[in-house]
């Protein structure tokens, strides 16, 4: 398959009577293309996607699987785990890695594949600073969305930069900044 080529994964599934079938819509795309066309896919994803910034501060807290019932959070956007511990990200204002939080909710349908590594690498090289993206998925509203966090100290500089981008800024879409 060569550049500019989209391959649809499909899946079908067996309905309760077993003869019919209905497609799963795929969760992730997979494209060749080329850096180009990727760039331009990704600019116009961009511009669909919902974009809503936090303006809470949100830091990690790491607390004992067994302690989950007493320590999550209502106000956590995230709860992830390994093998010992949770960790929620929630609004902080106490010590520790302070971060400044955006979403994007994505569009049903739209192949925003590569979208996480594309951002963060334009992030890295306009700023210098990495980031962390948790996504998840709310079918009854497009399908994927992930949250960003930057560190507090460059938030406004990068939220600034992110909103450029999703208006499509001609300096912004030419890997210029507009400064």
């Amino acid at each position: 398959m060569g550049p500019g080529k989209t391959l649809q994964i499909q899946a079908s599934k067996d309905a309760d009577a077993g003869s019919s079938q209905s497609e799963i819509k795929p969760m992730v795309h997979v494209s060749h293309e080329s850096v180009a066309e990727t760039e331009t896919r990704l600019l116009r994803v961009m511009k669909q996607a919902r974009l809503k910034v936090y303006s809470d501060v949100y830091g990690f807290e790491e607390f004992p699987l067994d302690a989950f019932a007493a320590r999550a959070r209502s106000d956590a956007l995230a709860l992830v785990r390994d093998d010992v511990v949770w960790s929620q990200l929630a609004p902080s204002n106490g010590p520790g890695e302070r971060f400044r939080i955006f979403r994007f909710h994505f569009p049903e349908g739209v192949d925003n594949s590569g979208f996480v590594g594309w951002l963060a690498s334009r992030l890295k090289l306009e700023f210098g600073t990495g980031v962390f993206v948790t996504c998840g998925q709310n079918i009854g509203d497009g399908g994927i969305f992930d949250y960003w966090g930057v560190p507090e100290m460059l938030g406004d500089v990068v939220i600034a930069y992110v909103r450029k981008l999703c208006a499509n800024d001609p300096d912004l879409a030419q890997g210029r900044r507009g400064q």
